[in-house]
């Protein structure tokens, strides 16, 4: 690893930022030195690390559309500098983060790895180390000709490197907590870092970092059910300012043939609403005319959301949202990939 090589550590919160208050025993968060004393092995990677922290930094939970604006603009403001980034994050809420400054950094040519750990950093068995430690080496990581090796938006958890707009929360308790159910591992970690170059994602950079921080938060997200209620769903079509709205379907994108269903559905669409249907399966793709049960909703204007994680979806409409104003271009862009969000 080249001895020049740089990467901003960034400190956003979670529990990798917590630590026992010696008063009470309870969690809490740490300031930026107490978290980095557990990290005395910072100073022994080959690598010019630098640290900044949010003020206040905060759980991952309480993460909305201005955090992640703070995150694009703070990788901005020193891209230059720098020749990776590493954010600390929450593990709660760091699948919408990635995917959602995925989008923000249009020709990204430099790794943004997101990482943070189920146990604080200073508990003995603590996952945070190892963690921290990979996702530095890999944000610094280069090839034989000086190409950072993977410069896109990723998650590094356990011994993965996964895409970040491919990647969901799988478990509380283990600490392989993340897992990329659609699309294969970026790298492994083992012995040594196992990359996969024909999975990643290569800018040809020739265009400059654009950032674009602009999102429209006007969107829902609701989950089919047996038995789910006309007047439930019908309110839900009519929030004032709705623009935008996930369908959580049954399998490949199937949905109740009732009548009202279509009716709403077909009455949001022609106010131009966009609907968006993904499976609340975690492997697999919609595939809507497969089945009768998906052909009304077809009929009704839905659109598929392909193999896009929930967390994408979400993301990527607020993005959408946010950039334009006419009905086609959102549509025609929601249909495409952008980042490597989805297989069309």
């Amino acid at each position: 690893m080249d001895q020049k090589t740089s990467v901003l550590l960034i400190l956003t919160g979670g529990t990798i930022s917590m630590g026992e208050d010696p008063a009470t025993g309870a969690l809490a968060p740490l300031d930026k030195e107490r978290m980095l004393s557990h990290l005395p092995e910072l100073g022994l990677l080959p690598v010019n690390i630098s640290v900044v922290a949010f003020d206040p930094m905060i759980d991952s939970s309480d993460v909305d559309t201005d955090f992640w604006k703070q995150i694009a603009e703070s990788i901005r403001d020193r891209y230059d500098e720098f020749d990776g980034f590493v954010i600390l994050h929450g593990t709660d809420t760091m699948a919408y983060s990635a995917s959602a400054v995925s989008f923000m950094l249009r020709h990204l040519a430099k790794p943004v790895i997101f990482t943070g750990s189920q146990l604080p950093l200073g508990f003995l068995r603590s996952d945070a180390k190892e963690n921290v430690l990979n996702a530095i080496e890999i944000a610094a990581a280069k090839d034989a000709s000086g190409r950072p090796m993977v410069p896109e938006v990723a998650i590094f958890f356990e011994n993965a490197l996964m895409r970040g707009n491919r990647t969901t929360k799988k478990s509380t308790d283990n600490f392989d907590a993340f897992y990329s159910y659609n699309y294969p591992d970026l790298a492994k970690s083992g012995v040594h870092i196992k990359y996969e170059p024909h999975v990643i994602h290569y800018e040809d950079g020739s265009k400059p970092l654009a950032v674009n921080t602009r999102m429209d938060n006007n969107v829902v997200v609701f989950t089919l059910f047996p038995g789910i209620r006309e007047e439930v769903v019908e309110s839900l079509l009519n929030v004032p300012g709705l623009r935008a709205i996930i369908l959580r379907t049954f399998g490949a994108g199937n949905a109740p043939r009732a009548e009202w269903l279509y009716n709403v559905l077909k009455s949001a669409t022609d106010r131009g609403i966009v609907i968006v249907n993904i499976s609340q399966c975690l492997t697999g793709t919609v595939s809507m005319g497969r089945y009768e049960t998906s052909l009304h909703l077809q009929r009704a204007g839905v659109l598929s959301g392909f193999d896009m994680t929930l967390e994408t979806a979400v993301t990527k409409l607020m993005h959408l949202l946010g950039n334009y104003s006419n009905h086609e271009d959102i549509v025609k862009r929601l249909q495409m990939p952008l980042c490597g969000e989805v297989t069309i």
